[in-house]
C-alpha cells in the first residue's frame, strides 16, 4: 500500500487545523494522505421511533464532514494525492486499525461530532503510546512559525527513537533543533552548602550525559543546527515553556505495562496537555 499520513476528522476546528498539518507532512514525506472520520454506532442505534430519514441525514452529514476536510486538504496542497475513508464504530478502534500500515497519525486537540471524545483524555491519549507509529496531536496557532523543533529526552529507549524523529523532522523542515535533557537534583537538608560540589558533580554528568547522547546524532545529521538545554528542573515545565517558541514538540511515549501493552509516560501526558504547539509522541521500535 502507498505510504500515507492519517488524519483523524470531525469538522470541529481543531480537527480542520489537524487536517492542515497533515497535508503539509504528507507533502514533506513524499506520501499521500488518508482522512478518516468515524460514525459512531449510537447513529444507528438508536430506537425506531426517531424521525423519518434521520439516519440518512445523519449519513449525509458525516459524508458532508470527511468532503469538507478532503476539499480543505486540496485547497491547502494542490494536487495532494491521498483517499477519504468513513466508517461506523468507535473511533479509537478505527484510528488504532487505520494507524497499522500509516507513516504517522494526526489528531486535532479539542474535537465534536462523530469524535465526541476527541479531547486530550481520550482518543488522543488513547492513541499516543498505544499503537506503532508517532501520533501527532495538533494544537496552537499554525500560521506562525519559528523555524524550531523541540525535542525532551533520558536515557530510554523511547527517547532514542524521539531523537531520530527530531532531527529528522528537523531536517525535512529546513529547521533549528532544540534539545532539552533535564534531571532533579537530590532532596537537601541543612548545612546545603555542603553539597555544593555534590550539585556541581550531579549537573556536570547531566550536561555530559546530553552531549554523549546526541553525539551520534548531530554525525547522522550535520546540516542541522542544535541547539542543547541541559538543565536540572521539571521535564514538562521546561519543554512547554520552550514550546511556545517552537513549530513541533517531540517527546517519547515511555514505558511499557504489566501486560506488555505501551503506556503514555507523565511527562509526554504533561506535555500533551500543555504545550503551546504540536506534539509528536514517538514511540519505541517495537512498541505496542
Amino acid at each position: 500500500m502507498t505510504a500515507h499520513v492519517v488524519v483523524g476528522v470531525d469538522g470541529s476546528p481543531s480537527s480542520q487545523a489537524a487536517v492542515e498539518w497533515a497535508a503539509d507532512d504528507a507533502v514533506r514525506r513524499g506520501c499521500a494522505l488518508r482522512i478518516v472520520h468515524v460514525c459512531e454506532p449510537w447513529i444507528y442505534d438508536i430506537p425506531l421511533q426517531t424521525p423519518p430519514g434521520f439516519r440518512d441525514s445523519m449519513h449525509e452529514y458525516c459524508q458532508g464532514v470527511l468532503e469538507a476536510a478532503a476539499a480543505l486538504a486540496r485547497e491547502r496542497v494542490p494536487g495532494i494525492e491521498g483517499d477519504t475513508v468513513l466508517e461506523t464504530g468507535r473511533p479509537v478502534e478505527i484510528l488504532r486499525h487505520e494507524a497499522e500500515d500509516a507513516e504517522q497519525v494526526v489528531l486535532g486537540s479539542r474535537g465534536r461530532g462523530g469524535f465526541t471524545g476527541l479531547l486530550l483524555g481520550s482518543i488522543s491519549l488513547a492513541l499516543a503510546g498505544h499503537v506503532a507509529v508517532p501520533v501527532v496531536v495538533v494544537r496552537g496557532d499554525q500560521e506562525r512559525t519559528y523555524d524550531e523543533v523541540v525535542v525532551g529526552f533520558d536515557t530510554s529507549p523511547h527517547s532514542a527513537a524521539a531523537l531520530e524523529y527530531a532531527f529528522e523532522e528537523a531536517a525535512r523542515l529546513g529547521a533549528r533543533l532544540h534539545t532539552i535533557h533535564t534531571w532533579q537534583m537530590p532532596v537537601i537538608g541543612q548545612g546545603a552548602t555542603a553539597y555544593a560540589p555534590l550539585i556541581e558533580e550531579i549537573s556536570e554528568a547531566g550536561r555530559r550525559l546530553s552531549a554523549d547522547m546526541l553525539a551520534p546524532w548531530r554525525e547522522k545529521y550535520p546540516q542541522v543546527k542544535v541547539e542543547e538545554t541541559a538543565v536540572y528542573g521539571h521535564p514538562v515545565a521546561v519543554i512547554c515553556e520552550a514550546s511556545q517558541l517552537a513549530d513541533l514538540v517531540v517527546v517519547g511515549s515511555h514505558g511499557l505495562g504489566r501486560l506488555g501493552s505501551a503506556v503514555l509516560g507523565s511527562v509526554s501526558h504533561g506535555v500533551l496537555h500543555h504545550a503551546r504547539c504540536p506534539v509528536a509522541v514517538v514511540p519505541a521500535r517495537g512498541e505496542a
